[in-house]
């Protein structure tokens, strides 16, 4: 992957970001998302957020052989602090995270969100979390889809800010627009996990050790969510 040929998982993220918008991609890494974008005439702007120093260099240096340093603003930032109110920023990426880390960004972040911004974000695993995050907030989901790649499955979640809106726990569990469309990708990674969970139910009744009940009814009820789905 480099800043002309994107991983799937990227290139289905590109997808989602309007034409003309500024971006933030947020844990940025080499920045070769927004430097796809800007190259691809996609993008008016972009900032490219990192927290650590050597993905910091990496992005700055992918901007700099690109010449794209007049379009593409790499700060070194916690999260949503790289944002700054004159950039003006319509769209906001964060990728290749889990899912409560992408919620933790957003919820420190909160005043760096002017509430009219596309949010993109593909997280790793922790979806269930996020989704409830973007209730909470007044976001609605506008576009989910799974894919699979190097046999992992993942998720992206398009949101913008909208009226309150309301998802049901398995909505929330599954993707209120994952359950509707059903997918070959979506259906095999519910047989999937669905066999994990049982597998982990039986592992548990084994265990010697007191497990919190609690723990084991969240399990069932998952157990009995993915039969129904299923079905």
């Amino acid at each position: 992957m480099n800043q002309h040929t994107l991983s799937m998982r990227l290139e289905r993220v590109a997808t989602h970001v309007p034409a003309g918008a500024r971006l933030a991609d947020i844990g940025s890494d080499h920045a070769y998302l927004p430097v796809a974008l800007m190259r691809r005439g996609v993008i008016a702007a972009a900032v490219a957020g990192e927290v650590a120093t050597t993905p910091f260099h990496a992005a700055r240096r992918t901007v700099d052989d690109n010449g794209l340093a007049q379009h593409i603003t790499v700060r070194l930032a916690d999260g949503l602090a790289a944002i700054e109110v004159a950039d003006e920023i319509s769209a906001i990426s964060l990728c290749g995270m889990g899912g409560e880390t992408i919620r933790g960004i957003l919820d420190c972040g909160k005043a760096h969100l002017n509430g009219g911004e596309r949010l993109i974000l593909q997280p790793n695993g922790g979806e269930q979390p996020l989704r409830q995050w973007l209730m909470e907030n007044d976001y609605q989901i506008l576009h989910e889809e799974l894919l699979r790649e190097n046999r992992f499955y993942y998720e992206i979640i398009v949101a913008e800010r909208a009226e309150a809106v309301t998802y049901s726990a398995e909505q929330l569990y599954f993707g209120p627009l994952q359950m509707q469309a059903r997918s070959p990708d979506f259906l095999a990674k519910w047989q999937r996990m669905l066999r994990q969970k049982r597998k982990t139910l039986a592992s548990l009744e084994q265990a010697r050790q007191a497990v919190p009940m609690q723990k084991v009814q969240e399990i069932v009820q998952q157990v009995t969510w993915i039969e129904q789905l299923l079905a």
